[in-house]
């Protein structure tokens, strides 16, 4: 095991000993002092999700003629095994809900989403495209925090989507807002760096920080008296880059409020998650290791994990750790060795339930108030481009699991919604805004509307009423 002292020693934190990570742009908040807030986490997945995988093996010949023709039903997860793939969390069949029939045809499908799966926009690589904040970003304001948001991600490295710098940090795939991408931490030893740096028990890495917050007071300063000399239209722009300045020195200080809780939940990543020719796997595994102090040590409220996109290659793949899965291959229907495709999805699925499972065992083991802390979760896991690996946006199958705490009437249960265009039928704009709706954000609807329901005159605004608690 590699400790932090011996890691701190042998990394270099940034070039040059200085590195201004993008995402210390936002102006962030601390949640109000005594309550217990709600934590979100998103899992975004590329490759699509297929809607026959999800259905349950115990399901009657009734319930799978409703499916088949894809009408409305619930049924109880208690009363059902869950698919094999789905084996890793069937300890959490209460907290779990299965959802069928969503559509996203307002979104970007084929490949990729971009922005477009937590937005409910359609957008492409340009960030012209992003019209608002992704709905992770609505709910860190809600629920806000020394860091407000972290964004983690395995980063394709083949395909078109690639990634210039996927062991450090590059455009992610949510959105601060309008025009805005955020930014994402592409291995655990980056990550381990930048978050944890403020606790550094290295003395050249304590003089690095420290210098950080001296430059960041000289710039800061300057910026203000600058701007108070410049004329109407330059002013205004230099006044927002003071103000950044002057927010990244206040979430300076709710950090160093936080620093004995953030020593005492130090990630403990083995030396292989700090490596440069780091698995697939050990690389999600280490992000989730990341994931888990950041929200136990209340750095975060909210965070969104992107496990693979579709350009990602699968290195480590229990039961074929020594083969290099192409996701764009497997997605064609070609095999690995002697695994056919189906089967190398089941196992890559699977993989993420195993992540799943660490994320929800481990907050249910931290006790808070009357309970643990994953009484206050909500775990989303969705598909980066919807119900195949050439999306067309029709049905978006999504996972939620939820602590008993949360507003949402969902736990539990496995619902098929109606199909697009059948009355009732919801869409991911629905399922944002009936979120939003819950936790504080009184938003009419949440996302862009899908232009084919508007020219039917199909009512697509609003919460789903039926999920509200």
């Amino acid at each position: 095991m590699i400790t932090r002292r011996n890691f701190l020693n042998t990394t270099a934190i940034s070039t040059g000993g200085l590195m201004l990570a993008p995402w210390l742009n936002s102006a962030l908040g601390m949640h109000a002092k005594g309550k217990t807030p709600t934590r979100f986490i998103f899992m975004r997945k590329g490759n699509g999700f297929l809607p026959d995988t999800l259905i349950l093996p115990s399901f009657s010949t009734e319930d799978l003629a409703k499916e088949k023709a894809k009408q409305a039903f619930s049924a109880d997860l208690n009363k059902h095994e869950l698919p094999a793939w789905m084996q890793p969390i069937a300890a959490h069949k209460e907290n779990l809900t299965i959802l069928q029939g969503l559509s996203g045809m307002m979104c970007t499908t084929g490949h990729h989403t971009f922005q477009s799966c937590l937005g409910a926009f359609r957008a492409v690589h340009s960030a012209d495209t992003i019209r608002w904040a992704t709905v992770d970003f609505e709910l860190a304001r809600l629920f806000p925090s020394a860091f407000g948001h972290i964004e983690l991600a395995c980063f394709p490295n083949t395909g078109s989507d690639t990634r210039g710098n996927i062991e450090g940090v590059d455009k992610g795939f949510s959105a601060r807002g309008a025009r805005q991408p955020n930014y994402a931490f592409g291995s655990p030893k980056t990550a381990l760096a930048e978050l944890f740096k403020s606790v550094a028990v290295d003395k050249n890495d304590q003089n690095r920080c420290a210098l950080e917050r001296e430059l960041l007071e000289f710039i800061g300063g300057g910026q203000t008296s600058l701007a108070a000399s410049l004329n109407a239209t330059e002013s205004p722009k230099v006044a927002n880059y003071a103000k950044a300045y002057h927010d990244m020195r206040e979430q300076n200080t709710k950090i160093d409020a936080l620093a004995d809780q953030i020593r005492k939940n130090l990630p403990k990543l083995d030396a292989k998650y700090l490596t440069d020719k780091i698995t697939t796997i050990d690389r999600q595994n280490g992000h989730t290791e990341i994931l888990l102090s950041t929200l136990i040590s209340g750095m975060t409220n909210v965070i969104a994990f992107t496990v693979d996109e579709l350009g990602t290659t699968y290195t480590g793949l229990p039961g074929i750790e020594n083969a290099k899965v192409d996701l764009h291959d497997v997605g064609h229907g070609k095999s690995v060795g002697t695994l056919d495709a189906m089967t190398v999805r089941g196992l890559v699925s699977k993989q993420h339930m195993n992540l799943i499972n660490t994320i929800v065992k481990r907050l249910k083991s931290v006790p808070e108030a009357d309970g643990n802390m994953f009484d206050n979760t909500v775990l989303c896991y969705l598909p980066d481009n919807g119900e195949a690996h050439h999306s067309k946006g029709n049905e978006w199958p999504f996972m939620i699991l939820a602590g008993r705490n949360t507003r949402l009437n969902t736990a539990g249960r496995y619902i098929r919604l109606p199909k697009h265009g059948d009355e009732g039928h919801k869409t991911l704009g629905n399922l944002y805004t009936t979120i939003l709706n819950a936790y504080g954000n009184p938003i009419k609807h949440y996302g862009a509307l899908d232009l084919k329901l508007e020219s039917m005159k199909f009512p697509q605004q609003g919460p789903i009423s039926q999920f509200l608690a």
